[in-house]
């Protein structure tokens, strides 16, 4: 199976190792425009002490305030290296392919 999609978005790993994490968007649902707009309403988080905001932080990572970085659903997410991503030379807007296959073993 191959897919074309467009990267909506690049964030940094959420766990601080060199990892990127790559957001895609089918082509044709970037051509039609329905991709969900992020806004900034509901996932800010505010906070007045290191307390709340590591509290906070637990629930955005657990999935309590949108997932991680507050991805949005219908999309799809890539966990690449840096080495990879400086590699591909990946930003925004880009265009790319992936392609899946179910690899064949005999025997064990």
């Amino acid at each position: 199976m191959k897919k074309e999609y467009v990267v909506v978005r690049i964030d940094a790993s959420p766990d601080g190792t060199p990892y990127v994490i790559v957001s895609l968007s089918l082509t044709k649902d970037f051509k039609e425009g329905n991709l969900p707009q992020s806004s900034p309403g509901p996932n800010v988080m505010g906070f007045s002490n290191m307390d709340d905001m590591m509290k906070g932080l637990n629930k955005m990572f657990a999935g309590g305030m949108g997932g991680i970085g507050g991805m949005q659903g219908g999309m799809t997410a890539l966990k690449i290296d840096m080495h990879e991503y400086k590699e591909l030379g990946l930003s925004v807007g880009d265009k790319v392919n992936l392609e899946l296959s179910k690899v064949e073993s005999l025997g064990v």
